[in-house]
């Protein structure tokens, strides 16, 4: 994670943990609906070879989505760079929170100086990607080597706890 300015005291960006049922298992308005309070979103930057958690990117207003005109095809970006949402999911455990699930979505941001820059996402992709973290699934196989890297990098500096508690499932990936 990059270093904040120095007059400025450094936040340390948290993981969602699993709440207390919202519902206290009565039955009543909100049961069956889906939780998001266990995933976190990560950026991953292979050019630059960072790792940082951006909450805002479950609503799509990230640092890198921001300033952004996104279309359905690739083409006609101009030298666009990469980054990766990353969907990280914790769930607790007897021992304590692991990461359960995973899952990367490219994003690709055009370099060209505009005020409005064009990109390309896929969000059929984003939601089925969420949607089988979630259900603890772990699929890293869009994602190349060296953005793999830097993420199971920042994933065990985060919380080695985190990791060593997770699945062989989700360890195996990388």
């Amino acid at each position: 994670m990059k270093s904040n300015d120095s007059n400025t005291p450094k936040s340390k960006a948290q993981f969602n943990i699993i709440k207390n049922d919202p519902t206290n298992g009565d039955g009543s308005y909100g049961v069956g609906a889906l939780s998001l309070e266990n995933i976190t979103s990560i950026i991953v930057d292979p050019e630059n070879n960072e790792a940082y958690i951006d909450m805002e990117a479950m609503h799509g207003r990230s640092k890198i989505e921001k300033k952004v005109r996104f279309q359905k095809v690739k083409e006609g970006l101009i030298d666009p760079k990469l980054y990766w949402i990353v969907w990280v999911a914790l769930n607790r455990g007897k021992d304590g929170p692991y990461y359960s699930g995973i899952g990367a979505c490219e994003v690709l941001v055009s370099s060209e100086e505009r005020r409005i820059r064009l990109g390309y996402k896929s969000m059929p992709e984003q939601v089925n990607s969420l949607s089988k973290v979630l259900k603890s699934k772990c699929d890293l196989t869009k994602m190349d080597d060296v953005s793999k890297i830097i993420l199971k990098d920042f994933l065990i500096k985060f919380n080695e706890d985190y990791w060593k508690y997770s699945s062989d499932d989700f360890k195996n990936i990388w």
